[in-house]
Formats: C-alpha cells, structure tokens, sequence
C-alpha cells in the first residue's frame, strides 16, 4: 500500500507540473519526424518506460550548474521521469550554500533534492567547487583551483561534512571535484587533487559507511596525469574509499575514444581489481558556433547531436562503462566563467532566461534507449566478428559477420531471463552526420537466438517488421541480408525484449 501510494503521489506530482507550467511532452508516434529510407512495414513504436519504472540501468543524466545558476530545476523537473534515466548528476555548491562563514542556507538544494527523492530520482552529488569567503578557498566556476589554505581546507571538511550528514538519507552516490585538470590547467595538481579527494572520501564514509564514491572526474583523458593520481592512492592505501574513476572525454566521433580510454582501464587496474571507471560527463551540442563549449567547431544540428548521443550511450554500454549525458537542458553560463555563451549540449531546448522551449530530437531517441536497455538485458560477453563467415563456434559464444568491409560499431545483448537476443548496429567510421545515407549490409549471427527477429530505429523508435525472404534460420545460424544501417544505432532483435506500443 505505501508503495502504491508513493507511485500515485509522483504521478500526480509529475502531471500537475506539467499542467501548470504548460510544458508538455510529445507522446505522439510521429514525434520524431526524419527522412530515413526503412523499406519495411512499421509494426509498432517503441514504449517509454517512466525513470520509476525502471529498478536499473547504465545511464546518468547530466543536471549540473545548479550551483551557480546557469539552470533551474524547477523550469526542466517535469522532464526526468519520462526521460527513463533515475541517476542525476549535480553539483552541490559550497560558495552558494555558505555565503557567510560558518552559515549554511540549505533552502536551495534541500528543494532539488528532495523533489529528485519524491520523483523517486538518485542524485549524484558532487562536493565541489570552492569558496572564496575563505582565503585560500579555491574558485568557484569550471577550471577553478581547489582549496589549499589550512583555514580553507579545515572549512572544506566542516562543509563535507555538513552536506554527508544532512543528505545522507538520500544520497548514496557522491563525487568530490569536477574536472581538476580542465584546460590542462597547472593550479590543481593530480597530487593535490588526489589528498583533496582521499579527504573528503573519508569524510563521506565516516558518515555514511555504504556510500558510493567516485574520484578523480578527469575533464579528458590524461593518462600522466591519472598515473599520478592513483600512485597518491596507492601510497595512502586509499583506494578502498572509492568505487568509480571517472572521466570526462569529449570526442567529435564518439566511437573515436575507445582505445585511451581501454588504456585508462588498463591503468587502472594495475592499480585496482575492484574499482571501475565511470563516464562521468560527455554529450553533444545540438547547433553549430564556437564559444559554447566542447565540441563547438562542426556544423552540429539537433540530428547530428541525437545521433551522437545515442551512440555514445549504446557504445559506452557495449564497453561496460556507466554512462552519463550532459545534459538535461541548454546551459546559461554567465561571463563569470570559461564558456561565455549559452551551451546547446541540453536534450531540452531553452534560451538565455532557462525556460524551456521543447525537448530536443536527443530527448527522444534518449528516451527510446533507456525503455530497451535497462538491467534486464545482459551484455554478450563472447560476441566475436569474423569477416568471411566461414568461422565455427564453442558452445556459448556468439559471433557475427557482415557481408561489407566499412566499418560498424556491433554489440549483442541477451534478455536475462529467455535468454533473447538483441543486437545494435550502427556505422562508426565519421562524426554524425546532418542527413540520413542508409546502405544495406548482410548480417548473419552464429548461435543466434530469436523467435521472431524484428528491426527497429533508436532515433524515431519505430519497429520494423524483417520480411520473411530477408532472414533465415540455418542450425545455430541466423542470416539477415539487405538490412538498412547508417550512422545512428539500429536494433535487431527478438520481438519479445522490445517494449512496443
């Protein structure tokens, strides 16, 4: 009964946001309107699934900035629950929380929190930034430099400690510090942030002995600088303080990265058998311009942006990497900070006031990813490619081959409980493109598992039925030929782990 009453209450909650502020979702099946050549007969749309629907998933959702007031929650919050995405990253903001020493005004971030809790949303909260009511505080904006003073530092832990003790009821997952090493700047040391880190990681588990913590928050991959990092944890015998490294590594390709970023994983392991990497921040701008942030210089446009989006979360997820996505919404930056314009990365559209205008293509297809790819399917960990299709298989792996040389991005899934299977497909080789340009490829999968195999479109959510003269069944092979690909994420799949509508 509680739990019933929970359910109704957040829906009730979402609908009259949604009323009073005249915001309003498309929940059309033409919401998502492009021109893709898909010669087969529509058979469904994919169904959203609410973020309280979903007990799991791969997926973070980018909510930063509230700290400095470049958002505002309550113009997006009517947002997070169709979305499909439960963990939000956020900043906590010690200068906007303790603007005169030694008082702490909790009223701003107790309202996000406990609206997140209520929606029954997870925030990850992060420590940072500094505070320059104290010398020595450290700055306050992206690129500033940590506190360093004994009198900064004794007032870092008393705010660690305040905000562990007060949320810790409703905050499980934490981080310390964003992007140390923004700019390659040389204010934050790796060694320094590494002792800033340990802590205020020992602060937080002092506190709240289950909390889950994430360290370092690289804003790009720098592998000198995280050897660094770690050897100052590995000296105070410190890993044990955390579950996640994370990193930061906007790549105009987003399938571009995997390589470094399989050499950060290899490094940290050398280092620590239990401790994961986490992709902390990554996302695309939806508008072309320079100024606004990473990736500024390409000619993006809101297809190019849903594109890369989706096969940033797809391929993080193919790589066992948690993924998170900035951001729910067009960042405001003042002047104040190193990015002076508005930032377009938002799945939402709005302008310099923060309200929003309409969600974004990216929304969408976002959505369609969570609705299918949550922690009820598993990753097949013994997919393998073969070109000529002639390879044989042991018992339990899966192979693939593609009947073309171009390069694709290719990951299997199996449903836990049928063991069903679903395989995303997607061409890899450039940045997202603005248009469409759909070639058929042939495909065959050994030790494939379908029923009734059935194709789908992430970005529109349609579902496709494969003609019957366009697959086959031949012992353990499974053969589909004239399959249209291009350069956003297609599905292939058993009609029975697809959520359709």
């Amino acid at each position: 009964m509680g739990l019933f009453f929970k359910g109704l209450m957040a829906a009730v909650m979402l609908f009259l946001t949604m009323v009073c502020s005249g915001q309003k979702l498309d929940t059309s099946l033409n919401r998502v309107s492009i021109e893709l050549n898909i010669p087969f007969q529509v058979i469904g749309n994919l169904k959203h699934k609410n973020a309280n629907e979903i007990k799991g998933s791969n997926w973070i959702l980018g909510c930063e900035t509230l700290d400095r007031d470049f958002a505002d929650y309550e113009q997006y919050k009517a947002y997070l629950v169709p979305l499909g995405i439960k963990r939000l990253r956020m900043q906590a903001g010690w200068a906007k929380t303790e603007k005169v020493k030694g008082v702490y005004d909790w009223t701003w971030l107790d309202k996000i929190i406990n609206d997140a809790v209520t929606r029954e949303l997870e925030p990850w909260l992060e420590t940072s930034y500094g505070n320059s009511v104290y010398p020595g505080g450290g700055g306050e904006n992206l690129s500033a430099g940590i506190p360093t003073s004994v009198e900064a530092l004794a007032a870092w832990d008393r705010w660690v400690e305040a905000l562990a003790t007060r949320y810790k009821g409703k905050v499980k997952d934490w981080e310390v510090w964003n992007e140390p090493n923004f700019g390659d700047n040389e204010i934050n040391t790796p060694q320094q942030v590494a002792y800033l880190n340990i802590r205020t990681a020992k602060i937080i588990k002092k506190i709240q002995p289950d909390a889950k913590i994430s360290g370092l928050a690289m804003g790009h991959i720098n592998l000198r600088y995280a050897e660094e990092f770690f050897n100052v944890l590995q000296k105070e015998r410190a890993f044990n303080l955390f579950d996640n490294m994370t990193y930061h590594d906007y790549v105009y390709n987003p399938d571009a990265n995997y390589g470094q970023v399989a050499e950060l994983r290899a490094l940290l392991k050398k280092y620590s058998k239990t401790v994961v990497l986490r992709q902390g921040e990554n996302g695309s701008p939806s508008e072309p311009g320079l100024g606004r942030g990473a990736l500024g210089d390409y000619d993006w446009s809101e297809l190019s942006q849903a594109k890369w989006n989706a096969r940033r979360m797809l391929g993080d997820l193919g790589h066992d990497i948690e993924c998170s996505i900035l951001g729910i919404i067009d960042i405001a930056y003042s002047s104040s900070g190193p990015i002076t314009r508005l930032n377009v990365k938002g799945i939402l559209k709005s302008d310099s006031t923060k309200k929003v205008i309409r969600p974004k293509m990216a929304y969408y297809a976002m959505q369609n990813v969570a609705s299918v790819f949550d922690h009820s399917l598993i990753r097949i960990k013994s997919l393998h490619f073969t070109f000529n299709g002639n390879a044989t298989v042991k018992e339990g792996e899966v192979k693939y081959t593609k009947g073309t040389d171009r390069s694709l991005a290719v990951y299997g899934y199996e449903q836990r409980n049928t063991k069903k299977q679903v395989f995303t497909i997607w061409s890899d080789e450039a940045i997202p493109q603005n248009t469409n340009t759909v070639r058929y490829i042939n495909f065959s999968v050994l030790n494939g598992n379908f029923d009734t195999p059935v194709f789908a479109d992430i970005l529109t959510g349609r579902i496709y039925e494969i003609p019957a003269g366009q697959w086959s069944k031949k012992g353990n092979v499974y053969t589909f030929t004239k399959i249209p690909v291009y350069d956003a994420p297609v599905l292939i799949a058993d009609k029975s782990v697809l959520p359709i509508q």
